[in-house]
């Protein structure tokens, strides 16, 4: 049985759903494979809602880890690193007792499912880590606003979402998998035109997130996002898509590939979800 390793912060009904579509696919037979531990950086008492995401781990029966990263960074003496890519001595530590605490499972795949630390080069060199970026193969970086905002400033026809291998750097590692989806046509062309006299930055000045073609580019995004996730580990399980020991992701035939396209299946997931 195919056995995957499960990291989250679990911050809320983002985990939750994600965690839940995850169980289900596996309860139902359409994921041939078992989620071996689930990882948690927050323990009980943290938070109300990482207290319901633990409760959820432990109803499902599926073996519970914790190690809070918060408690450990006090017990330290330690602030939360501000500058992106530092990783001081007791951030390296902590994954150190991560691992430690983690040995005895062996997962053949791990995943970040709302977890929202950065691990460092040790821990990713243990375990095939991946993790999700709402953006295409070669779209913007950064978070989900900033890929929207860019999206739209670009007068761009495609987006999409990948999952890439987790490597120290945030967000660059190598595409193991994706879809994408039209941002242009009937269900979105009357936003565009309502952009026809107005800048970029005044609109994301003035409307934001309200902004209706902000909304609809991002409610597509969402809608594909634990789609994506669930089919790209089934393509794993089902030994379609791999990561090499030198992490390369390369094919059943072992040919390296820039990133598995999964959009066929994932839009008719959509359609019949």
């Amino acid at each position: 049985m195919y056995k995957i390793g499960w990291f989250s912060t679990g911050r809320g009904e983002g985990s939750k759903g994600l965690l839940r579509e995850m169980q289900s696919s596996i309860e139902s037979g359409k994921v041939q494979a078992k989620l071996e531990f689930v990882f948690c950086s927050r323990e009980y008492g943290e938070t109300e809602a990482t207290d319901q995401y633990l409760k959820m781990v432990e109803d499902y029966n599926i073996p519970l880890v914790c190690f809070s990263y918060q408690k450990y960074r006090r017990s330290r003496g330690e602030l939360t690193p501000k500058t992106p890519g530092t990783m001081p001595q007791w951030r390296l530590d902590y994954d150190r007792e991560v691992m430690a605490r983690l040995k005895n499972f062996q997962p053949d795949l791990s995943v970040l499912a709302g977890f929202m630390l950065i691990f460092g080069e040790e821990m990713c060199n243990r375990y095939d880590i991946i993790n999700l970026h709402p953006a295409a193969p070669g779209g913007p970086a950064g978070m989900w606003q900033d890929v929207i905002w860019e999206l739209i400033e670009r007068n761009a026809s495609e987006h999409g979402v990948k999952m890439h291998l987790v490597i120290p750097e945030l967000d660059v590692g190598p595409t193991v998998s994706y879809c994408t989806f039209p941002i242009k046509g009937e269900h979105f062309d009357k936003y565009w035109r309502e952009l026809d006299q107005q800048s970029v930055e005044y609109v994301r000045k003035t409307q934001g997130e309200d902004n209706l073609l902000f909304n609809k580019i991002r409610q597509y995004g969402v809608a594909r996002e634990t789609p994506l996730t669930v089919a790209t580990i089934k393509a794993f399980s089902e030994g379609r898509v791999k990561i090499a020991a030198d992490k390369r992701v390369i094919d059943a035939g072992g040919k390296d590939i820039e990133g598995y396209d999964l959009t066929g299946e994932i839009e008719d997931e959509i359609k019949t979800g």
